[in-house]
This record gives C-alpha cells, sequence and structure tokens, in this order.
C-alpha cells in the first residue's frame, strides 16, 4: 500500500486532491509529506483556546483548515472550519469541543504520513 491508498481508507478525498495538483502524484505526495510538519508549527488550538487567546487560536486553526482543504484532507479540513466558525461567532466550548474530538483521526492521518518519510 502506497501513502495515497493509506490516506484514502482515512478519508482523505485523494481524487479530488489529484485533480488539484493536476494529476502529478508525485507532487501531491511531496506535500502530505510536508503536512507533519505544518501540524507541528500549528499545534497550540486546543491551548489557546483554553488560554482564552482566542484571535491566535483562530488563525492557527485557519491555517490548519486551509492545508488540509488544499489537500483534500475532509476529516481535518471539516473539522477546522467547524472550529474557527465556532470560534469567530464566540463559541468556544464548542470550538474547544471539537478541536478534542478531532484528536485521534488527526494524529491518525500524521502518524500514517510520518511512516512514508
Amino acid at each position: 500500500m502506497d501513502l495515497l491508498d493509506a490516506l484514502e481508507q482515512l478519508g482523505v478525498d485523494i481524487d479530488s486532491a489529484l485533480s488539484r495538483f493536476m494529476g502529478n502524484q508525485d507532487l501531491l505526495e511531496m506535500m502530505y509529506k510536508k503536512i507533519p510538519d505544518s501540524f507541528e508549527q500549528n499545534k497550540d488550538v486546543i491551548p489557546l483556546i483554553e488560554t482564552k487567546k482566542i484571535d491566535a487560536a483562530i488563525q492557527q486553526a485557519h491555517t490548519l483548515k486551509g492545508n488540509t482543504g488544499n489537500l483534500s484532507i475532509t476529516p481535518l479540513y471539516t473539522a477546522y472550519t467547524e472550529i474557527v466558525n465556532d470560534l469567530r461567532a464566540g463559541q468556544t466550548a464548542s470550538a474547544l469541543e471539537k478541536a478534542k474530538a478531532i484528536q485521534p483521526a488527526q494524529e491518525k492521518i500524521l502518524q500514517t504520513i510520518r511512516s512514508f518519510i
């Protein structure tokens, strides 16, 4: 099994991502392999929400939303879209709950990618 097959099994829309990358599978795989670093740099969403640093939490969550959306990592994109929307609407408890709820799926996707690096 290759990286794209493994990610597809985790809910990543590989067909959509490939079309966005004009069918260039090598480039797409290279971009997926950059995702763990992106999450490492933007991992503070939960602590930021917990410490009421909402503007910073919105910025972090929005970055992750954009990165996962560009690569059609649908489960994470959907979650971070909802988190950003909740934070902007002042619904911090809901945003925090969603941020915590997505962690197992997020970690599984990141572990899968790391296993191919």
